[in-house]
């Protein structure tokens, strides 16, 4: 374990031993007296895995005011690091970034007082205009922000580690149990099971998702129809007595869904709407609902939100039917972190555009960084989900039932694996897998996930998570479209939207395990 005392501008600071040697004393009349001494803080945590302290991880200290690392630190075996010394005066308060590293982990940081857990961006402001469209393409660190101020030393700047073995999240079936092919999404029925009863009335104007944990408002078209704006207002105000709610709920404790939220809803075997049968909603529409999830398109504004067609579950981002301040879409409110066994994750946005939207509230467990782990094997696994994927995301290209026989014989040797891995062990994602890649904070996913990041000192550096994935191209899933069999779901590769495509046309796949 290292600490690094920092000393600036030639600085001596004089102990007790030495204070013959600094000259007058402050009672000497002819002296004037100097500035008081400059304080100092101190941050330290400890690092674990699985409840243990884990050794050899790297924390990085970057000064933001300067945009560098002031020091790094290395975990000792009881886990722990510390950084002292850190000044808290001048005239701009230093405002510090921590975040952990160690090859084949993911980490996700914890504070108590004195600092607090954000994503930021530590490589977009440094990258030239060179990525795959010709700009800056980010990449955001789950980090601890802390300011150095009086008396703000923080002791449990805490990071808990992760390797797929111990899975942030567990995500849901998708509903769909009817086979439309071998080894599709029907057959392998992926994800934690529904219960018998999903859905649970509460008889007061409430219904809770037993699988999320979510609560929703059981009438689902008591909000009117309007502009995100209105939406988000609307939801804001919702409160017992109102909507058929004999619940107790006040204003501000319901609010619009997020895309990852009201996507849960869904369920891929049914159709008009796309709800598990039975349910106990009503008036609930087969057009369009909002979420609360903007569609990034930079920190100076995003003219569009993510809304989802409930016939059917597809998503819409076709900059008409889902702009802001024009198009009029349903609004279903939802309360309530989440504490079902299939608990969500967070969709990644954090940059808000309205009172409690996405970026604001950020409402699911934290994606973490980093969150791919790279076994050099030609795999990758998400330490959020615990998938493990094949790396290289062009080698698999057809229809889709071309595309389904591919998956099922891959094996390594091919595609770049060198796992070990038999025929038989891939599968083609269902759309719930493959949208738990996204970080909805990108507005370009492709470029994001194929791209190597650095700054240059090369304190932040990542290589490509999916080298070769391919732009403006549609990625299959195995879940077929319950609305039209001929169809199946895709996720376009930029935007990472769920849209429904013709079976008979080309895609690639993501083969994942």
């Amino acid at each position: 374990m290292r600490s690094l005392l920092l000393v600036t501008g030639g600085l001596v600071l004089c102990g007790a031993g030495l204070m013959a040697g600094c000259g007058a004393s402050r009672n000497d009349p002819g002296m004037t007296h100097p500035d008081p001494p400059p304080q100092f803080d101190s941050v330290s945590g400890t690092v674990t895995f699985k409840g243990a302290p884990l050794a050899g991880v790297t924390v990085t200290l970057w000064l933001t005011n300067t945009n560098s690392v002031t020091a790094t630190a290395t975990t000792a075996a009881d886990g722990t690091y510390s950084f002292a010394g850190l000044k808290t005066t001048g005239n701009v308060p230093a405002e510090y970034h921590l975040w952990a590293m160690k090859p084949g982990f993911g980490f996700y940081p914890s504070v108590d007082r004195g600092a607090k857990v954000i994503r930021a961006d530590h490589t977009g402001q440094f990258e030239p205009n060179d990525g795959p469209t010709g700009t800056a393409i980010p990449m955001y660190l789950t980090v601890i922000d802390w300011l150095a101020t009086a008396d703000n030393s923080v002791s449990h700047a805490n990071f808990a580690a992760y390797d797929g073995t111990n899975p942030a999240v567990a995500l849901a079936a998708t509903g769909q149990t009817q086979t439309y092919a071998a080894d599709d999404d029907g057959a392998m029925n992926m994800g934690v099971a529904w219960p018998a009863q999903r859905l649970v009335d509460h008889h007061d104007g409430t219904v809770t998702d037993s699988v999320t944990g979510l609560i929703w408002l059981k009438d689902a078209g008591c909000l009117q129809p309007g502009t995100w704006k209105t939406a988000g207002s609307e939801v804001s105000e919702l409160a017992s007595g109102s909507c058929g709610l004999t619940d107790g709920s006040t204003a501000g404790q319901w609010r619009m869904p997020n895309l990852l939220e009201l996507a849960s809803i869904v369920d891929a075997s049914a159709s008009g709407p796309a709800l598990p049968a039975g349910h106990p909603f009503a008036n609930v529409s087969n057009g369009l609902y909002w979420t609360s999830t903007s569609y990034f398109g930079g920190e100076k504004g995003s003219f569009n939100a993510w809304a989802i067609r409930m016939s059917d579950g597809r998503y819409i981002n076709d900059g008409v039917l889902n702009l802001k301040a024009s198009a009029s879409n349903g609004v279903w409110a939802v309360k309530g972190a989440g504490s079902g066994q299939a608990r969500l994750q967070a969709t990644g946005l954090f940059n808000s555009f309205q009172a409690g939207d996405d970026g604001l509230l950020q409402m699911g467990v934290g994606l973490m960084y980093p969150r791919f782990i790279d076994h050099g094997d030609g795999t990758v696994t998400n330490a959020v989900t615990g998938l493990t994927w094949v790396k290289m995301a062009n080698c698999i290209h057809g229809d889709w039932a071309t595309a389904l026989s591919a998956v099922n014989k891959l094996a390594s040797g091919q595609c770049g694996l060198s796992d070990g891995s038999a025929a038989g062990q891939w599968r083609m994602p269902n759309r719930t897998e493959m949208q738990s890649l996204a970080d909805r904070n990108q507005n370009n996913e492709a470029d994001y996930l194929g791209y190597t990041f650095r700054n240059p000192d090369q304190s932040v550096f990542q290589a490509a998570v999916f080298p070769g994935f391919v732009g403006y191209q549609n990625y299959w899933t195995s879940t077929t479209d319950a609305a039209d069999p001929s169809q199946a779901w895709t996720v376009f590769s930029c935007d990472f939207g769920v849209y429904d495509t013709d079976k008979s046309q080309t895609g690639y796949t993501l083969a994942v395990r």
